[in-house]
């Protein structure tokens, strides 16, 4: 089972349209939520440096629909990490329908690459924060990931 950071949700009217499902745009902005979570929970101290010596710049980002969501369902939002690489972050996305039974339904699967960038004068390329780094190894969509990311933090 790969970890995961999750974030629960609950879907009100304002994300959905006049006959209640979901808008599509809904899923992306979760996804920045789940991370900002992450961030505010994990690793603290990148954010207090964010927009000055830091910023996670949004490079690519998907989602791909399986089922809708409609008013009142509850979510789960999992968030895992793809790959780190020196200057950039892949995260995964799974969207989950939460049933009142106990079960789940995956609705939705989404993506997101950001660079790090320096936040001060012209926007350049920097090393993910070692911070960040340790923060997200233990959320490697697989083994050898993790083994990988682990050695990238020892390693600097």
């Amino acid at each position: 089972m790969t970890p995961y950071y999750e974030l629960r949700h609950l879907v009100g009217f304002e994300e959905t349209t006049v006959v209640g499902n979901v808008y599509f745009s809904n899923y992306l902005r979760w996804q920045g939520k789940c991370r900002e979570m992450f961030l505010r929970e994990h690793a603290p101290e990148v954010l207090a440096d964010f927009g000055t010596d830091v910023i996670l710049f949004t490079v690519k980002v998907e989602c791909e629909f399986v089922a809708e969501l409609a008013l009142f369902d509850e979510l789960s939002i999992r968030m895992r990490l793809v790959e780190l690489t020196q200057t950039q972050i892949e995260f995964g996305f799974d969207y989950v329908r939460l049933h009142e039974d106990g079960g789940e339904e995956l609705v939705a699967r989404g993506g997101q690459r950001v660079a790090c960038v320096s936040g001060q004068g012209a926007a350049r390329p920097i090393k993910v924060p070692s911070a960040l780094r340790d923060a997200l190894a233990p959320y490697a969509a697989d083994p050898a990931s993790r083994a990988r990311n682990s050695a990238a933090v020892r390693n600097g």
